[in-house]
């Protein structure tokens, strides 16, 4: 059975290649991908509309930091994974006991990790 099988993904990575890399994998892993993203307005927007099981994110988007798609993401109790070449003392502390990944790691590692937070 696959990992993801049945989950809704959110995807907010504004590196083309990362980002559809990240499609590609959690497809594999049987997901329902939402996005890749790469604007906070957008991922807002899927954050309000659509079902969302899990969520893996960058820090900084396009010029702007995503902390506000994670203010809602946790205002609705959806578990996620910072994906990010950000050190963790780099993020503000009230985000630190969230799960970060660092850039660049192997996708199945990413997948595990989102596999454990959805089963959570």
């Amino acid at each position: 059975m696959a990992r993801l099988s049945g989950r809704r993904v959110l995807v907010v990575e504004d590196e083309y290649f990362i980002a559809a890399d990240l499609k590609r994998a959690f497809g594999e892993a049987g997901a329902e991908i939402i996005g890749p993203l790469n604007d906070l307005d957008a991922a807002l927007r899927m954050i309000v509309s659509e079902q969302i099981d899990v969520a893996v994110l960058d820090i900084h988007l396009e010029g702007a930091e995503s902390y506000p798609v994670v203010d809602a993401l946790i205002d609705q109790a959806v578990p996620f994974l910072f994906l990010t070449g950000y050190d963790g003392w780099a993020l503000p502390q009230r985000y630190r006991a969230h799960p970060r990944l660092s850039k660049p790691i192997p996708a199945e590692t990413i997948v595990d990790t989102l596999s454990k937070l959805s089963e959570a």
